[in-house]
């Protein structure tokens, strides 16, 4: 297949719309069903390589879930506790935890549920019937990887009335080294982001406190990693093998941060006790179920606990969390990591990270402030790395 055709551009209006490959040679992929879109392709090739990168560091099984052309999460597969099975509403999955793949898709799908919400998931291995079981139960658009067995392919394609968007790509596939685009009918023409991120990058420890242990190693390079197929500017958190908040697409540093500190917040606070006690009623469908948490969590339009509208959602009343028994559990984290995609202008930024538990900071460095963002961390007993290398994805 050299090209294929497309209903439509990035809207209806924007025909007529195709892929091709501009040397004239075969596609990398085959869609094995569906017809995905424009944007469901740009979602797919952005997330599948966020997901190869990470095998390689990491050499875990791997998986994004991609909205807009930026990741909602992305995650390795390690177990899920109890917790995070019903925090991610995974509990109907018999033996999870027998695939890494599915467990690293849940993790990825549960960082923000409600920003995943009709996403486009890659997958860095061959899709297990496990995971596909796991898939079928998410609102979702489409999948990317590099082949499924055949009991999974089978229940993929039951999505969606059959119409799911499934797609094949070839595992050896090396993109060419220069890449082009078209803005106002202007060609752009750069060398391909290929800098290998890996432990290497976290070698240059500017804070007093030198302390990285191998975990924050592992969750710094997942936010890097992460942060390199992410729309900037870009902040991201991760935890246990994960990450927990991406704030992407900000013109300001500290909006992105306070942005993925706000949903890392959220991801916590979704594993209190007071969250996962909630008791729904049973008709309640998964997509209701998040926005119902979040409205819970974060005291959106609707207070989800007074009488006359707690009774539509629950068999019993839930208690108001109060904002000061929020902070009085969020106060309890600590060793979550950070990444930016470009240094930090302003100490702010370190002193709203650690709101949200982080303890292991990674940035570029090369501010004019950068001695005073240093001092902050240290102020903060924080680890703070100098990567030396900005992550700008446009």
């Amino acid at each position: 297949m050299k090209e294929f055709e497309l209903k439509y551009g990035c809207n209806p209006n924007q025909k007529p719309s195709r892929i091709f490959m501009r040397d004239g040679s075969e596609l990398p992929i085959k869609v094995l069903n569906g017809k995905p879109g424009y944007i469901n392709f740009l979602d797919a090739f952005n997330s599948y390589q966020l997901v190869k990168e990470l095998k390689e560091a990491l050499n875990l099984p791997a998986a994004a879930s991609f909205k807009h052309v930026s990741p909602s999460g992305a995650a390795v597969g390690l177990p899920l506790t109890l917790e995070l099975k019903k925090s991610y509403f995974v509990e109907s999955i018999k033996n999870i935890n027998d695939s890494p793949l599915a467990c690293a898709y849940a993790r990825a799908r549960g960082t923000d549920r409600m920003s995943s919400f009709g996403d486009f998931i890659a997958l860095s291995d061959i899709c297990d019937e496990i995971t596909a079981k796991l898939i079928k139960l998410e609102i979702s658009d489409g999948v990317i990887a590099p082949g499924y067995s055949e009991k999974a392919l089978e229940i993929l394609k039951t999505k969606k009335n059959g119409s799911y968007n499934i797609i094949e790509i070839d595992p050896s596939y090396i993109p060419k080294a220069k890449e082009t685009k078209d803005v106002y009918g202007i060609t752009f023409e750069q060398g391909r982001n290929n800098y290998k991120i890996d432990e290497s990058m976290l070698d240059d420890i500017v804070t007093k406190n030198k302390s990285l242990t191998s975990d924050a190693k592992r969750d710094l390079i997942i936010a890097l990693i992460t942060l390199k197929y992410t729309q900037s500017n870009s902040v991201c958190y991760a935890y246990d093998g994960q990450t927990v908040g991406v704030g992407a697409g900000q013109q300001s540093r500290i909006h992105c941060t306070r942005l993925a500190g706000t949903k890392a917040d959220t991801w916590f606070l979704r594993l209190s006790p007071k969250v996962l006690n909630l008791k729904f009623k049973k008709e309640i469908i998964r997509p209701d179920r998040n926005n119902i948490i979040d409205g819970y969590i974060n005291h959106n339009e609707e207070d989800v606990t007074v009488d006359g509208i707690w009774q539509k959602y629950f068999t019993e009343k839930p208690e108001y969390y109060t904002i000061e028994e929020q902070r009085e559990y969020l106060d309890k984290i600590t060793n979550v990591s950070l990444a930016s995609d470009a240094f930090f202008p302003f100490s702010d930024n370190i002193i709203r990270a650690q709101k949200s538990g982080v303890k292991y900071v990674c940035e570029p460095g090369g501010s004019l402030r950068d001695d005073l963002v240093i001092e902050e961390a240290n102020n903060r007993d924080m680890v703070m790395v100098f990567t030396h290398m900005r992550l700008f994805h446009h």
